[in-house]
């Protein structure tokens, strides 16, 4: 059965999209089965990893709104290994839709994924950046959540509040989800506030910090407007080996955890 990861963090622009898309990828040139899953009504993933949403019948707001079949929307990309649920904008509405459902509501996700899990190795979920119902769906249907924290002023305080939202969805609807680990991004060396902020995330989570962190490199802001990875887009980047190096220690993690 295929591991499922919600990477998800409340504030905009922390990279979540861009983890998810070359985690995905990294994925997928080691040959393992990738499923990535896009709950963003942006829909930056589905673009990025280079589906044409205009070309787009049916998507994620269709399997949580109407409960089509979610293999019904799924699209191969040009990653070999590697397969979409695309994202639309009409994901925008689900939050007062889904709220007038009487119940199971946070659970759709998750049953619409039940169906393909054994298809693939991992499933990535791409969250929007918000704590609602979007978010509720792809923590209740993860078995663990991959934080991205940018190398920021208040970054721990974000974290703290997702925590908060993680903890209220283990005793609501889903008490296995664990943490998958926590990412430092757009990290800067040469600046103190990167450094402090990298050392403050580690002191406060310790282990639960990759030791890989994601620089902030102009390859990795261009590659999702082509349409495609780092990988494809700049092999020999830092950005490309910083994901590498996580995508390493995302499989080390999981092989002791089988």
């Amino acid at each position: 059965m295929g591991k499922v990861i919600a990477i998800t963090n409340q504030k905009g622009g922390v990279g979540k999209t861009t983890t998810s898309i070359n985690l995905c990828a990294a994925l997928a040139l080691m040959k393992k089965k990738v499923l990535l899953v896009d709950m963003d009504a942006q829909s930056n993933a589905t673009q990025g990893i280079g589906i044409d949403r205009s070309s787009l019948e049916k998507t994620t707001y269709d399997v949580l709104i109407d409960e089509v079949p979610i293999e019904s929307i799924i699209k191969h990309s040009e990653i070999p290994h590697l397969d979409v649920a695309p994202a639309s904008i009409d994901l925008a509405g689900v939050e007062v839709q889904l709220s007038a459902v009487p119940k199971g509501r946070e659970k759709r996700l998750r049953k619409a994924m039940d169906s393909v899990r054994d298809q693939y190795d991992y499933i990535i979920i791409d969250c929007p950046p918000a704590l609602g119902l979007l978010n509720t769906n792809a923590l209740t249907a993860a078995d663990s959540v991959l934080i991205p924290v940018q190398c920021e002023y208040y970054a721990l305080e974000g974290v703290t509040q997702l925590l908060i939202t993680i903890r209220l969805v283990q005793r609501t609807s889903n008490r296995n989800l664990k943490i998958e680990g926590i990412l430092l991004t757009m990290f800067d060396i040469r600046t103190r506030l990167s450094v402090d902020v990298s050392q403050d995330v580690r002191q406060t989570f310790g282990k639960l910090v990759y030791q890989n962190s994601i620089p902030r490199n102009v390859k990795l802001s261009e590659a999702p407007s082509r349409g495609i990875s780092i990988f494809e887009y700049d092999p020999k980047s830092t950005g490309a080996k910083a994901y590498a190096g996580l995508t390493e220690e995302v499989l080390k993690r999981n092989s002791k955890e089988a």
